[in-house]
C-alpha cells in the first residue's frame, strides 16, 4: 500500500508520513525470511541419524543355548461381585428418624437439667444443714459459756458472802471482846473494862432512842436488828452502822433513823460513855 493510499484514510489533521516507508518494510520482510531459512537448515544438521554397526560374537566350543523361559499364564483375577447397595429410606423414614434425633436430644438436655437441678438441691441441702449445725453448736456453747459464766458468779458470790460472813463474825468478837477494852496490854480477859458497864446501861440507852422510832405497822413475830453504835467521848453519836438486819428493812430503816434523831446517848451510872456498843432493837420489847 502506497503512501498515496494511506493518505486517502488518514487523518487531514494529522501531519504526513516521511518518504522510504515502502522500502524499509520490504527490507524487513526480506530479513525476516532470511532468518527463518537458516534456522530450519541448523535444526537439520543437528538431527542427523548416526550410522549403525552389526557384529556376531563366535564361541570356541559349541554351546547348547539354554531354553526360553516361559512365564505362566497370569491368575485369572478373582470375579469382584458387586456390594449390594443397601436401600435407601423413604421420606417418612428420614422425617421419622430426624425427630427420633430430636427427641433423644431433648431428653438428653432434660436429663441434663434435671441432674444440675438436682447437684443444686443437694448442694443448697448441705449448706443448710452445715448453717443448722453450726447454729446449734453456737447455741450450746453459748448456753455452756452462760452457765459456766453463772457457775462461775454464783462461786463469786458465795466467796464474797462467806468472806463477809467471816468479817461479820470477827468484828462481833472483836466489839463483843476486846474491842474498846481498857486493861493493860498484858491483859488476858475478854471484858471491854474491869469492872464493865451497869447491867442496866443498854437498856437504858435503847430506852433513850425507842421515842423516837417511827414504826406504824407490827411485823410478824419479834425480829431483832443488830446496830453498832460509836460514840464519842461526850456521849455524841458519832456512827451506827447494821451488822444483823432483822428481816423486816423497814423496821431496820426505822430504828436507823431513830439513832441519828437522838444523836447523844445516856452517860453510864460511873458517868462514863461506852464508845462502841452493838444494841438489838425489837419492835415488840
Amino acid at each position: 500500500m502506497t503512501g498515496f493510499a494511506l493518505s486517502r484514510f488518514q487523518d487531514p489533521l494529522r501531519p504526513g508520513e516521511g518518504p522510504g516507508v515502502g522500502r524499509g518494510l520490504t527490507f524487513s520482510l526480506i530479513a525476516h525470511g532470511l532468518l527463518v531459512i537458516a534456522l530450519s537448515l541448523g535444526v537439520a544438521w543437528h538431527t542427523s541419524t548416526p550410522p549403525a554397526f552389526e557384529a556376531e560374537l563366535w564361541s570356541a566350543v559349541p554351546q547348547a543355548a539354554a531354553p526360553k523361559a516361559v512365564e505362566p499364564p497370569p491368575a485369572p483375577e478373582p470375579e469382584v461381585k458387586p456390594e449390594p447397595r443397601p436401600p435407601q429410606p423413604s421420606a417418612e423414614d428420614l422425617q421419622a428418624q430426624r425427630e427420633a434425633d430430636i427427641a433423644a436430644t431433648k431428653a438428653k438436655e432434660a436429663k441434663k437439667r434435671k441432674d444440675q437441678e438436682d447437684r443444686d438441691k443437694a448442694l443448697e441441702k448441705k449448706r443448710q444443714d452445715e448453717k443448722k449445725a453450726a447454729d446449734e453448736k453456737k447455741k450450746l456453747d453459748d448456753k455452756k459459756q452462760e452457765r459456766l459464766e453463772k457457775l462461775k458468779a454464783e462461786k463469786a458470790a458465795k466467796a464474797a458472802d462467806a468472806k463477809r460472813e467471816a468479817l461479820r463474825q470477827e468484828n462481833l468478837k472483836r466489839i463483843m471482846g476486846q474491842a474498846g477494852a481498857t486493861g493493860t496490854p498484858t491483859a488476858t480477859g475478854t471484858a471491854q473494862r474491869s469492872s464493865g458497864p451497869s447491867s442496866s446501861y443498854a437498856g437504858r440507852i435503847i430506852a433513850r432512842v425507842r421515842p423516837n422510832i417511827i414504826y406504824g405497822d407490827l411485823p410478824l413475830g419479834n425480829p431483832a436488828a443488830d446496830v453498832e453504835v460509836r460514840v464519842a467521848p461526850d456521849g455524841t453519836i458519832i456512827g451506827r452502822k447494821l451488822v444483823k438486819p432483822s428481816g423486816d428493812p423497814d423496821w431496820d430503816r426505822a430504828v436507823l433513823r431513830a439513832i441519828d434523831k437522838t444523836e447523844i446517848l445516856p452517860r453510864d451510872t460511873d458517868g462514863s460513855v461506852q464508845p462502841l456498843m452493838v444494841l438489838t432493837f425489837r419492835p415488840r420489847d
